[in-house]
C-alpha cells in the first residue's frame, strides 16, 4: 500500500514509518480493503494530514472512528462526503456552534473548510469495514495517532485541543497543557448531548479568544 501522505507530516512522523507495527499495520489495511468494503476511500486515508500540514495545524479535534455507512466517512473526522446528510453527533456540533457564536453553521458537513484553516480532525482510527463500527481498532493505528498527537503537543506551542468524550480525554491525557489550551466536554452524539454534557460548552468562541490571544487567525467555522 502506497503512503500518500502530505510531506511535512512524512518528515515528523519518519521514525513511526520505520516501526514493524506501522508496517503490520499497512499490511493488515492492504488486506482488508482487498478483501472488503472500507472507509474512507483508500485515497483518503490520510486526509487529515493532506488537508493540515503539520505546522500549519492551530486546533486539533479528536474523534474515534470513521463513519462506517456508505459514502460517509471522506477521512476527516465528524465530517461526512458533500452532498451527504449530517449524521446526529455533526447536526450537534453544528447547533452548538450556532448557539456559541451566534451564526449559521456550515450548511455542508463536508469539514473540509476547517481542515483548510488549521483545524486537524484526527479520528483514532483511521479506517473501518462498512456496518462493522469499530472493525480496525487494535490494528496498530491507535499507537499512530498517539505519536501524532505526542509531536504535536512537544513539537508545537500555542494548540487548542478539543476532547470530546470520555475516549478523547483519555487519549489526550498526555498533552502539555502548559504550551497548549486542552479544552474538555461530553461528546456531540445524542446520547452525551441530551444529558447536558455537550450544549454550552462553548469551545468554538473559547478556541478563537485562545488564537486571538496568542496572535494567530481565528477559524471562520
Amino acid at each position: 500500500m502506497e503512503l500518500k501522505i502530505e510531506a511535512s507530516w512524512k518528515q515528523v512522523l519518519a521514525s513511526e514509518f520505520e516501526k514493524p507495527y506501522f508496517s503490520k499495520l499497512l499490511q493488515f489495511i492492504e488486506n482488508a480493503y482487498a478483501e472488503n468494503t472500507c472507509y474512507p476511500p483508500e485515497n483518503r486515508i490520510f486526509a487529515a494530514f493532506n488537508y493540515t500540514p503539520f505546522n500549519d495545524v492551530k486546533v486539533v479535534v479528536l474523534g474515534q472512528d470513521p463513519y462506517h455507512g456508505a459514502g460517509q466517512a471522506n477521512g476527516l473526522c465528524f465530517s461526512v462526503t458533500e452532498g451527504v446528510p449530517k449524521p446526529p453527533s455533526l447536526k450537534n456540533i453544528v447547533k452548538e456552534l450556532e448557539n456559541d457564536l451566534g451564526v449559521s453553521g456550515p450548511v455542508s458537513g463536508n469539514l473540509e473548510q476547517w481542515a483548510n484553516q488549521g483545524v486537524l480532525l484526527l479520528n483514532a482510527t483511521l479506517t473501518v469495514q462498512e456496518r462493522q463500527a469499530g472493525s480496525h481498532q487494535r490494528k496498530g493505528w491507535e499507537q499512530f495517532t498517539d505519536a501524532v498527537i505526542s509531536k504535536l503537543s512537544e513539537a508545537r506551542e500555542g494548540l487548542v485541543f478539543l476532547l470530546w468524550g470520555n475516549y478523547a480525554k483519555k487519549k489526550g491525557a498526555k498533552i502539555d497543557t502548559a504550551k497548549h489550551l486542552v479544552l474538555r466536554s461530553g461528546h456531540p452524539s445524542p446520547m452525551s448531548a441530551n444529558k447536558g454534557h455537550w450544549f454550552g460548552n462553548n469551545h468554538f468562541s473559547k478556541t478563537n479568544t485562545y488564537l486571538k490571544n496568542n496572535q494567530k487567525e481565528p477559524i471562520n467555522w
